[in-house]
C-alpha cells in the first residue's frame, strides 16, 4: 500500500500550470514538515516535500492557498528520474495528492505581506 498523509506550511505561493493541449491543470508546492522528534539540540527539524495536486483540486489549491498556510494532504509517494544539463541522473520523491484539508482558519488575504 502506497499513501502518505502529511501535515505542514507552505514555504511559498503554490505554482499552477495548464496543459493547453490537454486541458489539464496541476498545482505544485512544497510542504514545510516539521519531524515528530527532537534532535540533539532539541530542535525539531523540518523535511521539505514536493506536492502536486491535478485537476479541480488543483484549481482550489492555488485560489486559496498561500505561503505559510496550514494544510493536511493525502496522496501516493511517487519517484522519478531525469539527466541534468551535466549529464548526471537526478532522483525526485514528491507525493501525488488527492485530497486536501485547510487546517487555518485564517482568509487568504490575511496571508498577504
Amino acid at each position: 500500500m502506497n499513501r502518505v498523509v502529511l501535515i505542514g506550511r507552505l514555504t511559498k505561493d503554490p505554482e499552477m500550470k495548464i496543459f493547453e493541449e490537454s486541458g489539464k491543470v496541476n498545482t505544485k508546492f512544497i510542504l514545510a514538515v516539521e519531524r515528530t522528534f527532537k534532535n540533539k539540540n532539541g530542535e525539531r527539524e523540518v523535511d521539505f516535500i514536493p506536492v502536486t495536486f491535478w485537476g479541480k483540486r488543483a484549481e482550489i489549491i492555488n485560489e486559496h492557498l498561500v505561503k505559510g498556510k496550514l494544510i493536511s494532504v493525502t496522496g501516493k509517494l511517487q519517484t522519478r528520474s531525469y539527466e541534468d544539463a551535466d549529464g548526471k541522473r537526478k532522483y525526485i520523491a514528491e507525493v501525488i495528492a488527492d485530497e486536501f484539508q485547510f487546517i487555518d482558519s485564517k482568509k487568504k488575504e490575511e496571508y498577504i505581506v
